[in-house]
């Protein structure tokens, strides 16, 4: 690979396609929370590494898109994942400090320019810790390899992403 990514592996339940996307879409744009805690049984059924993390930690939302969705769905997933796996959550160790446009909205080609300097990580909470990132979707990944930047740049020894679905390029 030419560009590698940040992180160090990802961990994937399901194919993002129906209907696990009609799950998904429920889940962030329907408030249907009810969905997230059957997602994380899924997550946990399905996938469950036999190393865990030191720490999980959610994809943040921009406080702007979280007063506006009301919850946010990556820590919706990671609270069932912590409590079963009994790997701490650290909800505040990252932060969205850019209001980006939805990268679902964007052509791939712009989804990691559009993601530049859009979060950040306290050191204190990452620091030689091996981490987790929650997420719904992995599409292009740039969300999640823009975090992982962060926090392997913040300390972390070793970021790798739990995603309930990841999209698959069909040729």
């Amino acid at each position: 690979m030419r560009h590698p990514p940040e992180f160090d592996r990802t961990h994937a339940a399901l194919v993002y396609d129906f209907p696990v996307a009609s799950m998904i879409q429920a889940l962030k744009y329907g408030h249907r929370l009810e969905v997230g805690s059957a997602l994380g049984e899924i997550w946990l059924d399905q996938v469950l590494p036999d190393t865990m993390p030191d720490l999980l930690v959610p994809m943040p939302l921009h406080p702007a898109r979280l007063q506006e969705r009301g919850f946010n769905q990556a820590l919706e997933l990671a609270r069932i994942i912590s409590a079963q796996c009994r790997v701490p959550l650290d909800r505040d160790a990252c932060q969205r400090i850019r209001d980006t446009p939805p990268q679902a909205a964007l052509p791939l080609k712009d989804r990691r320019k559009n993601l530049r300097g859009a979060f950040t990580a306290r050191t204190e909470a990452v620091r030689s810790k091996r981490i987790a990132i929650v997420d719904d979707v992995m599409t292009s990944g740039s969300s999640l390899n823009e975090l992982a930047a962060v926090l392997k740049k913040a300390g972390a020894d070793e970021v790798e992403c739990w995603v309930m679905a990841r999209a698959v390029r069909t040729a």
